[in-house]
C-alpha cells in the first residue's frame, strides 16, 4: 500500500522533478554554507592579526555556578605612537601584553609600553637594538587611580630625569651609576606627583578624574597606591626598577634569570627596616605592615609612610646573544607560576610559533570572546595569553598582567 513521506508516494515511482519546496530547502542551505565558508575564512585571515581592539570594556563570564560571575576588564591599550612614526627603516620592538581582571570585582592593574620613548624627534629611522623602550606595569591596591597615574607619568617623567643628566634624550653614554640615581629620582618624583594630587581639593579632584570610586567619596585617598616594575631595554642593557611585588626575569639560554626580587614585610632586609622606622610586621592573612598592606615598597600609602617607602631596587643586566625574552608581571601570575614555568612556557611560544590561542578564560566557564591583548608580535602574544590562561587555571584570586618582549633581534 502507498503512502507519503516527504511529498514521496512511497512504493510509487518518484517523480522525474524534484519537488518545489525541497528546492527552496537545497538552494538556501547551500547559501547558508557559502556564507558559513565566507566568515571561517575571513576569521582565519584576521585571527593572528589581532584586528579586535576594545579598550576599558567590560565582558562577563557566567561560572558553572548560578550565583557567581567574573568580569574581565580590558585595561591595555597600546601607546606606540611617536613623532616620527614615518620612518620606514625602523624595525618595531617585538612585545606581547595581556591584562585581565580575572577573578578580582574591579580592574587596577595598568600597563605602559613606550617603544622609543627617548629618542630625539626625527631620529627613530633605526633598527630594535638601537633603540630605548619603556616596559612597565603598575598593580594599584585600594583604587585604580595611582597605577593609572604611573601608566601616565612614569615614562614622562623617567625621559626628563635623562634628559636632565645627559642634556639631551640619549642614554648611550648612561654609567650604572647614573641609571640608578636616574631610576631613583623618577620614583620619588612619581610618588610625590601622586601625593599631591590625591590631597588636593574635592573640585580639583572632580576635574582630574570622574571615574575614581575613592575619590567620589572622599579627596583624602591616602590609603592608595601601586606597585611599579619598569624596565628600559637599550641595545646593551636591561636597567630593571621595582618597588613591591611586582616582578620582571630575563629567559637566557633556557634558564629564569630573576631582575628583581619581591618586597615583602617579611623579608628579612624589609623587616628590619620597618622596624627600625618604628613600624611593625603583623601576621594577619600573611606578613602586612601594620598588618594592612602586603608590599613593604609602593607608590602612594601616604597613611603607612615611612614604614612602606617608594625607593626601587635597581638592576642592570648586559644583554648577550643567549637572551631570549624578557617578561615583566604583577603577582597575579607569580603568586601561582613559577620563575622557571614562566620563562619555559615564553619561550616554547617564541620557538614554535603557531596557531594564536584562544583568549584566557577561567577553568569551567564559558570562553571569552575577547581579551585585553595588544601585541607588535604574534609569538609575544601568544606567551602573554597562555601565560594568563595559566595564573586563571591556577585560582589566581588578582589581576593578571603580562608582558612578554622578544629579545632575540640582537642576533
Amino acid at each position: 500500500m502507498a503512502g507519503m513521506c516527504c511529498g514521496i508516494k512511497v512504493g510509487e515511482t518518484e517523480p522525474t522533478s524534484p519537488v518545489q519546496p525541497a528546492t527552496r530547502t537545497a538552494r538556501r542551505r547551500r547559501m547558508e554554507i557559502r556564507k558559513m565558508i565566507s566568515n571561517i575564512s575571513d576569521i582565519s585571515e584576521t585571527h593572528g592579526l589581532m584586528k579586535r581592539r576594545k579598550s576599558n570594556s567590560e565582558f562577563a563570564v557566567e561560572s558553572s555556578e548560578p550565583t557567581r560571575s567574573l568580569t574581565l576588564s580590558v585595561a591595555v591599550e597600546k601607546e606606540n605612537s611617536a613623532p616620527g612614526d614615518s620612518g620606514v627603516d625602523e624595525e618595531f620592538p617585538k612585545f606581547g601584553v595581556t591584562s585581565v581582571c580575572g577573578r578580582r570585582r574591579d580592574m587596577e592593574d595598568a600597563v605602559s609600553i613606550q617603544p622609543f620613548f627617548c629618542e630625539k624627534e626625527g631620529s627613530r629611522k633605526r633598527k630594535f637594538n638601537h633603540g630605548v623602550h619603556f616596559y612597565g606595569v603598575f598593580d594599584g591596591h585600594g583604587c585604580s587611580h595611582v597605577a593609572k597615574k604611573c601608566k601616565e607619568r612614569m615614562h614622562a617623567i623617567l625621559k626628563e630625569e635623562i634628559v636632565k643628566r645627559n642634556g639631551e634624550a640619549e642614554t648611550e653614554g648612561e654609567s650604572e651609576d647614573n641609571w640608578s640615581e636616574t631610576m631613583s629620582l623618577s620614583f620619588n618624583r612619581m610618588d610625590k606627583e601622586v601625593g599631591e594630587r590625591v590631597n588636593t581639593s574635592t573640585a580639583d579632584v572632580a576635574a582630574v578624574t570622574t571615574s575614581c570610586r575613592c575619590e567620589l567619596q572622599t579627596p583624602q585617598c591616602d590609603a592608595v597606591g601601586s606597585t611599579a616594575v619598569v624596565a628600559v631595554v637599550t641595545r646593551e642593557k636591561i636597567v630593571v626598577s621595582n618597588c613591591g611585588d611586582s616582578r620582571a626575569i630575563l629567559c637566557r639560554g633556557g634558564v629564569a634569570v630573576p631582575l628583581s626580587s619581591d618586597h615583602k614585610p617579611d623579608r628579612p632586609d624589609e623587616l628590619d627596616r620597618i622596624e627600625k622606622a618604628g613600624g611593625r610586621v603583623i601576621y594577619w592573612d600573611g606578613a602586612r605592615v601594620l598588618g594592612m598592606l602586603a608590599m613593604s615598597r609602593a607608590i602612594g600609602d601616604n597613611y603607612l609612610k615611612p614604614y612602606v617607602i617608594p625607593d626601587p631596587e635597581i638592576t642592570i643586566t648586559d644583554r648577550t646573544l643567549e637572551d631570549e625574552c624578557l617578561i615583566i608581571a604583577s603577582d597575579g601570575l607569580w603568586d601561582v607560576v613559577s620563575n622557571e614555568t614562566a620563562a619555559s612556557v615564553a619561550r616554547m611560544c617564541l620557538i614554535n610559533a603557531g596557531s594564536p590561542p584562544s583568549p584566557p578564560q577561567s577553568p569551567g566557564n564559558d570562553t571569552i570572546v575577547d581579551a585585553g591583548r595588544e601585541c607588535s608580535d604574534k609569538a609575544c602574544s601568544d606567551a602573554s595569553i597562555l601565560l594568563t590562561k595559566l595564573a586563571l587555571a591556577r585560582h589566581s584570586a588578582d589581576n593578571v598582567s603580562v608582558v612578554v618582549v622578544d629579545l632575540r633581534s640582537i642576533r
